[in-house]
């Protein structure tokens, strides 16, 4: 068991060239993997539409409808972290084709059943749990295998292009999923997601992985215990951890209770606004390397910060349509320069044999501080009303700024070779 770690050292950045944002896409590995990926986030898109949407006709209580993201991000406190080492432990190419099956076959079953109207609230978060477990189970192995599909060179870059992806689709699918709810039914929403999987299903099936190299401990347990140790003596992942959950925990209000601010607006409206929200968050990609030549990373977040949160408090105040768009297109903006910071770092602060559990403890509070967030906020707008909700979700995260002050980002990246490891 090892009992002392020694985290990876630092290089400037000035001693890389860099990357072009798009050189990855080159690369017929990783752009395959890259196209079935978005396609598969697309279908994730929609189904949150579905389940959302679902949800405000089967129940028009808020907290239900919040609910609906709390129990697709619960997962997280049960799973990641399990989830994390045993992507360490065992192959994680076969740990996918796994994690893929199990939300083909909740996604299928829930679609399945909704069109049958066997679906009520109760059982709606019950599959949305599901997928939410698979979802868990799969993320960090699923982006501890980004070293694997594409060359060290372009790892920064296609960390970026993986976000970018996730963004792109988050602008496609609501729209789709809006339109496609309207016109059939939730449940069509569902099935389709199913569908969505099978991309990247054929992507693991015919990829051939490198030999995994596991841990050297002996159960799960000994494996997080590990993991915890390493975060102990690594200050800039204790940082990145502690920034993320500031902001996570007020970032959910929107997204949580967008469902109810649109009701007047019918399903092609939510899916509309979430559309605004993903547009946002390309056009915010777009600008993201200009502004990181004018501010420092900390500088960045907190404006970023600061720009969201004033966005949240106004989406509780506007009621026409268009300046609703205008407030979801700023907010996906400032989401995205807010993430992309956090999660650069969190997919290059570790080596290989630590990578999975570290982005499981990232993941953890990143989801888990949104399914928090979203449970709580979801109950102070049953008792105070959504803009009441919202404002005390943006104020909190203006208080979360305050943890800049011991807990700075840096701009440097580190280095991917293996740490070294003393009994």
């Amino acid at each position: 068991m090892a009992d002392h770690i020694t985290v990876p050292s630092v290089s400037s950045t000035s001693d890389r060239r860099p990357d072009s944002a798009w050189a990855p896409l080159g690369e017929p590995l990783f752009r395959s993997l890259w196209i079935a990926a978005v396609v598969s986030y697309t279908g994730t898109w929609m189904q949150n539409v579905g389940a959302g949407w679902l949800m405000t006709q089967l129940s028009d209580s808020p907290l239900m409808v919040s609910l609906v993201q709390a129990a697709s991000a619960i997962p997280v406190f049960v799973a990641v972290l399990p989830a994390g080492a045993l992507a360490d432990m065992v192959d994680r190419r076969r740990l996918l084709l796994f994690t893929q099956s199990w939300m083909i076959v909740a996604a299928a079953a829930l679609g399945v059943l909704t069109l049958l109207h066997a679906t009520g609230p109760w059982m709606l978060l019950a599959f949305t749990f599901l997928l939410g477990i698979g979802a868990v189970m799969n993320d960090p192995a699923w982006q501890a295998i980004t070293p694997d599909v594409v060359s060290p060179a372009q790892h920064s870059s296609a960390v970026a292009l993986n976000s970018a992806g996730f963004n792109v689709a988050r602008a496609a699918g609501p729209a789709l999923g809006g339109l496609i709810v309207a016109a059939a039914g939730a449940g069509w929403s569902f099935l389709l997601n199913a569908a969505s999987f099978s991309g990247v299903m054929y992507f693991l099936y015919n990829w051939k992985s490198h030999a995994h190299e596991a841990t050297a401990t002996r159960g799960i347990g000994d494996a997080i215990r590990e993991g915890f140790l390493y975060v102990r003596g690594a200050p800039q992942v204790k940082s990145v951890l502690i920034r993320t959950g500031a902001f996570s925990i007020g970032a959910a209000s929107l997204l949580a209770l967008l469902p109810v601010i649109c009701q007047p607006h019918g399903a092609q409206g939510y899916g509309f606004l979430l559309t605004c929200f993903g547009v946002g968050a390309l056009s915010g990609a777009a600008i993201l390397p200009r502004m990181k030549l004018q501010y420092s990373v900390d500088g960045l977040v907190a404006g970023a910060t600061l720009l969201f949160a004033a966005m949240t408090f106004l989406a509780g105040q506007v009621h026409i349509f268009e300046w609703l768009c205008l407030v979801l297109f700023t907010a996906g903006t400032a989401w995205i320069g807010i993430l992309a910071c956090f999660n650069v770092v969190a997919q290059t602060m570790c080596p290989s044999w630590m990578r999975a559990r570290a982005l499981s403890m990232y993941l953890f509070v990143l989801q888990g501080g949104m399914a928090l967030g979203s449970a709580i906020w979801g109950e102070l707008a049953a008792r105070q009303g959504v803009p009441a909700a919202l404002a005390w979700s943006a104020l909190a995260m203006v208080v979360g700024l305050s943890t800049i002050r011991r807990h700075r980002l840096t701009a440097t990246e580190l280095k991917m070779a293996p740490a070294v490891v003393r009994d």
